[in-house]
């Protein structure tokens, strides 16, 4: 199952937050509060985001955090990457060299692609979509209209 972690999660939620007030430094503590995530936790994914360039921090009496750039510029993989490392379907859909059995193996190709795919979804998918912020949604593609009309003719049972 493809599943992201509950500290992942967390931190969208501590994203979601910081796109609410872009403008506003906010605390550690002050997020907690309003997602009720405890302290420690805020804190520890906080320097975890800013590590990697997703918020920015500021010392001293009105210091705090703030998004490194507009909520629209931030995907959900950028998130996804700063706290579990690149998707990866298999160790082959990494890249090349990470899998003994490549040399003779038939479905890595497959899998690299359904990772590409997964990944692409990813970058389309904006913390601002994800905070509920932007609601513009980009048009349907024909995989999805075709799945939506796939469900709608599915037997009920």
């Amino acid at each position: 199952m493809l599943r992201i972690s509950r500290l992942t999660d967390y931190a969208t939620v501590i994203l979601a937050s910081l796109a609410e007030r872009p403008e506003r430094v906010q605390t550690a503590t002050a997020l907690a509060e309003q997602t009720r995530i405890a302290a420690p936790t805020v804190s520890k994914l906080l320097k975890q985001l800013q590590r990697a360039g997703i918020v920015v921090s500021t010392r001293g009496l009105h210091g705090g955090y703030q998004l490194a750039r507009p909520a629209t510029q931030i995907s959900a993989a950028a998130i996804l990457d700063a706290l579990e490392g690149p998707v990866a379907l298999t160790d082959c859909a990494v890249g090349h060299g990470h899998c003994e059995i490549e040399e003779t193996c038939r479905v890595g190709r497959v899998w690299q692609r359904l990772n590409l795919a997964i990944r692409r979804s990813l970058y389309e998918i904006s913390l601002a979509q994800l905070a509920g912020i932007d609601t513009t949604q980009a048009r349907p593609s024909a995989l999805e209209r075709e799945m939506k009309l796939a469900t709608s003719r599915a037997p009920v049972r």
